[in-house]
């Protein structure tokens, strides 16, 4: 081959980005974290001159099996963004203007630390508060240095995220299960959309299907899993407890339920069997709007095909003011139908990593997050007012935060340490920009030059998961602990890395934050040792995982027997299942909530408030997903926006017709506390009567139309799913591109574009 020849193909192999020696092409392991926490893809990222050329799934990774989403597919363009942050930041300009200038790590650090020390001094540890958004990898730490500060106000946007889910299953059985779908006969899939979500476990769905498995899908819109279902109950926004209360009640009226496991081990039942008597078809059809014949048909086929799992969803039916006590009516199926803990149902597996059950080990992560207890320190804020969240959640509830900043009741508040702040996470959020901009100090690490971060003081530059090392565990019985695949952008670096950073220079006495007071160590030799110490349990070190860089399986994985409770009981004050439950009857009088799992509609419905409902006659729905954005993580990137480029609401296409209203006309939608304008998308996805839109939008965010106070008395959560709104066309021109918030990147650096 001559030397011309030898060029073309060397140029032929460079552009299909083939590996190689010739090339200079490596391809490395790593992960995905855009999507957090239960679909960690595994990435093969192809680099080059230690840039990253291509994104592909990783082959070897069991629970993505070399696939990806469109947001994993568009990584590229989410970690050499325009808007990624490079160098530390201090505010120069009024809070909120985005006048920043660059400054080094030591004088962003310095100043960090000092105004903790400061706040700390003046008002106590805990007129800090410490905050970590979607990013699920730092918690643990960024927790423990919290509670090692002194302060007790540790939040996360779990304040609004799966926690309702999780405190639901604690009141009825103490403990989460999750759906066995391997061995299920029968699978009840209450108001998830993994297809948008979670697609690594739609696939698995498919296979099941396939296989036999029969499908009930619950859920307010015609969703793709919704139209593969057997049954599909498509009831209105909110309606999901009477829905669950109606199915009881066939299950138990046609004696379908597990008359054994009732009686041996659950707790108020007759109260409960009294109570779904009200229940009966009819009514629950006339609530849900789903058919009563639809009710039996999924309640029969539930309670008699088993083994039949549940597969809850992580916020949707949480997000209501009713909402925990929906989900006690749905969770509650589980065990009365004797499908609790069985092989095929939902099954017991304990925790192992980042929210992650069922990977067949155990670490230390609680002891490590939790080095004092909650009676050694202050209230954490939002103890007071929902204190069925303080005794079964390890955080303070963040949606409590603006409320305590502006009333200094029980403590005021005067700091904010944040990972990842996102006030669009807020209901209400405008009033949360104008609770936090009284703080007198605030901190925020981020990726990206977000509008949250424009309120900050000090801004640091934080590195993505493919810039990182970060423990990764999957239900597969896998376990990967990543390697940076690239070196961190600009000066950005891991969260884990300022966390030990600012722990050394508190001088914390805490051997796992701080390992060597006075000197310094390097940032991954400390995260590698508290990794190894969180990992003991496991029998695994961080040493043998960097062996094996895409991950590995987990060596003699535990054994998970069915029926622990026989021998166990339940982990609830009566030890059983209970239908009523101990701790809300504790709370009850004072929170005004019911020991039984009561249905009531939202507060804001024509049911509990007609008056509003003549001039609101709409349902708000917000929040449901789409298949490529991840609430606003991926607003940014030009592949994913241009799937849906403008803030739009679904709107039924009958609904439209009796207003006027065409495909792609801009609308107005309202409620008593706001009004934004959008496009409407006319689908006959949704119902009549039901408007859905996404959330995040900075052009139009959907949040400003609900009040802060519109929240669930036991889990703090905000009804962000059934509101009531109005609708109508709006005469003007188009709506422009939205904005773009580019100048705090600028000031941390130009972009590699």
């Amino acid at each position: 081959m001559g030397e011309k020849d030898r060029m073309d193909e060397l140029e032929r192999r460079l552009r299909a980005k083939i590996p190689g020696q010739d090339t200079g092409i490596e391809v490395r392991k790593s992960i995905c974290a855009i999507c957090d926490p239960t679909t960690q893809c595994g990435l093969d990222l192809s680099v080059r001159d230690g840039r990253i050329i291509k994104v592909e799934g990783s082959q070897e990774n069991p629970h993505n099996a070399g696939t990806l989403c469109s947001k994993g597919a568009a990584t590229r363009q989410y970690v050499y963004h325009e808007d990624r942050l490079r160098t530390p930041l201090k505010r120069i300009g009024p809070r909120g203007s985005g006048e920043f200038a660059a400054i080094s790590w030591d004088e962003a650090l310095d100043t960090v630390v000092a105004n903790l020390r400061r706040l700390g001094a003046e008002s106590g540890p805990e007129s800090v508060v410490f905050y970590v958004g979607y990013p699920k990898q730092p918690r643990p730490f960024v927790q423990r240095l919290a509670l090692q500060f002194g302060s007790p106000n540790f939040c996360t946007e779990s304040s609004t995220c799966f926690t309702a889910t999780a405190m639901a299953f604690k009141l009825v059985y103490g403990q989460m299960a999750g759906p066995d779908l391997a061995r299920a006969r029968c699978l009840l899939v209450w108001s998830a959309n993994p297809f948008y979500s979670n697609t690594t476990a739609a696939r698995h769905l498919f296979d099941a299907i396939d296989r036999g498995m029969k499908l009930i899908a619950v859920d307010p819109r015609l969703t793709p899993l919704a139209s593969r279902a057997d049954i599909h109950l498509q009831l209105k926004p909110g309606t999901d407890g009477a829905l669950a209360l109606g199915m009881a009640h066939v299950i138990i009226a046609e004696d379908l339920y597990d008359r054994e496991f009732v009686a041996a081990h659950t707790h108020g039942f007759a109260e409960f069997r009294d109570y779904v008597a009200g229940f009966d078809p009819a009514r629950a059809a006339q609530i849900t709007g789903v058919p009563a014949e639809k009710i039996r048909a999924a309640a029969r086929l539930y309670a008699t095909a088993k083994p039949a799992a549940l597969m809850p969803s992580a916020a949707p039916v949480g997000h209501n003011t009713n909402g925990v006590q929906n989900y006690r009516a749905v969770f509650s199926l589980i065990g009365l139908t004797g499908n609790f803990d069985v092989s095929g149902g939902n099954m017991v597996a304990p925790f192992s990593w980042l929210e992650i059950s069922g990977a067949g080990f155990t670490t230390r992560q609680h002891e490590f997050e939790m080095p004092k207890g909650w009676a050694d320190l202050p209230p954490r804020v939002g103890a007071a007012r929902f204190p069925v969240w303080a005794e079964l959640v390890d955080q303070a509830q963040a949606m409590d935060l603006p409320r305590q900043i502006r009333s200094a009741d029980p403590y005021p508040l005067r700091g904010l340490m944040a990972f990842g702040l996102n006030h669009r996470m807020f209901p209400g959020s405008a009033g949360f920009l104008e609770a936090i901009r009284d703080l007198e100090f605030i901190c925020d690490v981020d990726l990206f030059a977000t509008d949250s971060a424009r309120y900050a003081d000090i801004v640091l530059p934080a590195c993505s998961s493919v810039e990182r090392s970060e423990l990764r565990c999957y239900p597969e019985k896998y376990v990967a602990l990543s390697q940076p695949a690239i070196a961190p952008l600009g000066e950005s670096r891991s969260d884990t890395d300022i966390v030990f950073e600012l722990a050394r220079r508190l001088e914390l006495d805490d051997p796992l934050l701080n390992p060597s007071p006075g000197g310094v160590v390097e940032p991954d030799a400390a995260f590698e040792a508290a990794m190894d110490w969180i990992l003991e349990p496991s029998g695994m070190t961080v040493a043998q995982l960097k062996q094996h860089p895409g991950g590995m399986p987990v060596a003699d994985p535990l054994p998970n027997p069915e029926r622990k409770y026989r021998a166990a009981g339940f982990p609830t004050p009566t030890g059983k299942m209970e239908f009523a439950s101990s701790l809300l009857a504790k709370h009850g009088a004072v929170l005004t909530i019911d020991a039984l799992p009561t249905y009531r509609p939202p507060r804001h419905s024509l049911e509990a408030s007609p008056g509003l409902a003549a001039d609101y006659p709409f349902i708000l729905n917000t929040g449901s997903r789409l298949p490529m954005f991840v609430h606003s993580r991926t607003y940014r990137l030009a592949w994913t926006r241009s799937l849906r480029p403008r803030p739009a609401a679904d709107l039924n296409p009958a609904d439209a017709a009796r207003l006027g209203i065409r495909h792609g006309d801009e609308i107005e939608l309202a409620t008593p506390s706001g009004a934004i304008r959008v496009l409407a998308n006319l689908t006959e996805l949704g119902q009549p009567g039901v408007v859905h839109m996404y959330h995040g939008h900075a052009e139009a965010d959907v949040n400003l139309l609900f009040d802060p106070d519109y929240l669930d008395p036991i889990s703090g959560f905000p009804g962000f799913k059934a509101l009531l709104c109005s609708v109508r066309r709006v005469e003007r021109p188009p709506l422009e591109e939205g904005p773009r918030d580019a100048d705090l990147a600028r000031a941390s650096g130009e972009a590699d574009r």
